[in-house]
C-alpha cells in the first residue's frame, strides 16, 4: 500500500502485479474500496487471470476510504497464478480534516493525476463504477493523453436529476446526523445491488450484500459524505462525450438504478469507439461500435440473472468475454491455459463465430432478435 500526498490530502493506492506491465486504475463507487467493490472481478480466476495478465493494477480509495487500522489478515486469491498469497488489511479509515481533503469532482480528478505522475506512468487503462467511472471519465476528458482506455460499470456522466439529487440530500442529511446508520446502509445497498440479491421477507439477502453491509460498517459518516457532496455538486460531461476518443466499454445491469443513465451516455459517445454491455434477466447485449474491439451488435443468448449497479461483484464472470475481445483490439490477450475456460458463462462457443470474425468487425450490422424461450 502507498500513500500518495496530493495537493488535495493523501490518497491510499494499493498495488497488485508487475509494475512493468500497463497500467489499470480502478475508482470504486460511493463508500466502498477496492476490496468491496472490486473483490468479487479479481477472485474470479479467469477474470482475474486477464487483467494480471497483462496489467499492473493500482486501486485508487477516494479520500477517506481506505482501510486504515491495521490488522494482519489474509486477502488469498482463488488461484496460484496470481502470486498474491496475503495482504494486511485495513479497517476504519481516520475521518480526513475538510480543510485537507478534495472539495469537487474536478479535485478528484486532478489527484488521480497527482497518483500517474508519482508513480511514473504514462497512459492507463481505467476502471471506474459508478461515482468512480464519472471521476475517471472526467479525469480522461481533463488528461486526454493519460487515458487509453475506459471499463465504466453502471456510469454516471451528467448532472443529477432532481430525482438523484433529492436522495443524495436525504443521504447527505443522515450522515451528517447519524453518521453510517441502518436506514444510510440500505439506500446504500439498493444503489449497489438487485433486488434478487438484497432480499426480502421470505428470501435472505446474499453473502456479497452481507459482506457489503460489513465493510459499510467501517466507514466514517464524515468521509463519505464529502464524497457524496462533490459527486451531488457534478457538472454535466454530455458536451465533452463525443471528442473522447480512447475506446469505451460500458457494463450495466437492467436492475441498475443508473440503468437510463448508461443508455443515454452510450448514445452520446462516438459510436466507433464505445460498446455497450447491458445485462437483463435473460440476455446479455453487446452493442459495440466499429473500432471498440468488439463485434458490432452482438447479442448473446444466456439466461443471466438480473443485476444492479456492481457487476463487479453480481455478475464478475459474465464481464470476462467482452473484456477479453475489448482488449484484443490493445494485443492483449488472456494466458492460453485459460483461454476456453468452462468456468465462464460466456465461454466462446456461446457464441456465433460469424459474429466473433475479423471480416464483421467493419460491418454495421442491426441487432439480431432472439427467442428466448428457445433457451434453456
Amino acid at each position: 500500500e502507498h500513500h500518495v500526498r496530493t495537493r488535495c490530502g493523501s490518497l491510499s493506492v494499493i498495488v497488485y502485479g508487475d509494475q512493468h506491465k500497463p497500467a489499470l486504475i480502478t475508482y470504486p463507487d460511493l463508500a466502498l474500496n477496492h476490496v468491496s467493490c472490486f473483490q468479487g472481478l479479481f477472485f474470479c480466476p479467469e477474470a482475474a487471470s486477464l487483467l494480471l495478465h497483462n496489467f499492473c493494477i493500482y486501486h485508487i480509495s477516494p479520500p477517506g476510504h481506505e482501510r486504515a487500522k491495521s490488522i494482519v489478515g489474509f486477502y488469498i486469491h482463488i488461484v496460484s497464478f496470481l502470486a498474491l498469497s496475503q495482504e494486511f488489511l485495513q479497517l476504519g479509515a481516520a475521518p480526513i480534516c475538510p480543510s485537507a481533503s478534495a472539495r469537487c469532482v474536478d479535485d478528484l480528478a486532478d489527484q488521480i493525476l497527482e497518483v500517474l505522475n508519482f508513480f511514473g506512468l504514462g497512459a492507463v487503462m481505467c476502471m471506474g463504477v459508478t461515482a468512480g467511472a464519472y471521476i475517471l471519465t472526467l479525469f480522461a476528458m481533463k488528461y486526454k493523453k493519460r487515458v487509453i482506455g475506459l471499463i465504466l460499470i453502471s456510469p454516471l456522466f451528467r448532472a443529477p436529476s432532481w430525482t438523484e439529487w433529492f436522495y443524495n440530500k436525504v443521504m447527505s442529511n443522515l450522515l451528517y446526523f447519524y453518521g453510517m446508520c441502518g436506514l444510510l446502509k440500505e439506500l446504500l445497498l439498493q444503489r449497489y445491488f438487485s433486488k434478487e440479491v438484497c432480499g426480502n421477507t421470505e428470501i435472505p439477502e446474499s453473502d456479497i450484500v452481507q459482506a457489503c453491509r460489513r465493510f459499510l460498517d467501517e466507514r466514517h459518516g464524515s468521509n463519505v459524505m464529502q464524497f457524496l457532496q462533490a459527486i451531488n455538486g457534478r457538472p454535466d460531461l454530455t458536451s465533452g462525450l463525443k471528442r473522447l476518443r480512447c475506446r469505451t466499454l460500458i457494463f450495466v445491469g437492467d436492475s441498475s438504478p443508473f440503468h437510463s443513465e448508461a443508455l443515454h451516455m452510450t448514445s452520446k459517445l462516438d459510436r466507433r469507439f464505445s460498446a455497450l454491455v447491458e445485462y437483463s434477466t435473460f440476455l446479455i447485449i453487446c452493442k459495440p461500435g466499429v473500432s471498440s474491439g468488439l463485434s458490432p451488435a452482438l447479442k448473446i443468448p444466456l439466461k443471466v440473472q438480473a443485476c444492479g449497479s456492481m457487476v463487479t461483484e453480481e455478475q464478475p464472470h459474465a464481464m470476462l468475454i467482452p473484456m477479453e475481445y475489448f482488449f484484443m483490439g490493445y494485443g492483449l490477450y488472456r494466458p492460453c491455459h485459460l483461454s476456453d475456460s468452462p468456468r465462464s458463462p460466456l465461454s466462446p462457443s456461446c457464441i456465433s463465430p460469424e459474429l466473433l470474425s475479423p471480416e464483421s468487425s467493419g460491418l454495421n450490422l442491426k441487432p439480431i432478435k432472439i427467442r428466448v424461450s428457445h433457451y434453456t
